[in-house]
């Protein structure tokens, strides 16, 4: 399937605005999946932050087994579904793989993943010095991997991996 490019922008205060209307969107016809929050997540949900300009949402059900049939809810509403790390979560990008708006992770609430994504996100949002810094790395990796957008992800995971086992507890 065509990838979109890699391609990092300046912050845009619109950002917050367009995931608080997804997420409307998804608690209204994936209420029934819901178990506890949905989560606006990524560098598109730290304010002054540049960033794919992509929407990442996460949101939390019991289990993947048991969200399963939320995959077809999806599809009709312009969500594509992507065999991606399927052992953690279900993926879907929207509106097409070319050219993507948002991403939408299915994620077992308060599993390993959901707890590492808020806990990156929230050590971004208090520490702009940290931010910083992922801001540079991003705008780097995105130059050396434009046109290969997982080895631009797999490049960010040392950052983060030692941003979270450094943050106090």
């Amino acid at each position: 399937m065509p990838e979109a490019p890699v391609h990092i922008v300046r912050y845009d205060p619109a950002w917050p605005g367009m995931f608080e209307a997804e997420r409307e969107l998804l608690d209204r016809v994936l209420r029934p999946w819901l178990v506890g929050s949905i989560e606006h997540i990524g560098s598109t949900s730290v304010l002054g932050l540049s960033a794919k300009p992509v929407i990442d949402i996460m949101f939390g059900v019991e289990s993947l087994v048991s969200s399963e049939p939320a995959k077809l809810v999806l599809r009709e509403h312009s969500y594509l579904y992507a065999d991606y790390r399927p052992e953690v979560m279900h993926w879907f990008c929207k509106p097409s793989f070319e050219f993507r708006s948002h991403h939408l992770h299915l994620v077992p609430y308060r599993s390993h993943l959901w707890n590492e994504r808020i806990a990156f996100r929230d050590v971004l949002r208090a520490d702009p010095g940290v931010a910083a810094e992922y801001d540079a790395l991003k705008r780097d990796l995105a130059r050396r991997f434009e046109h290969d957008r997982e080895a631009y992800t797999d490049a960010k995971w040392p950052f983060i991996e030692r941003v979270l086992t450094t943050r106090p507890r």
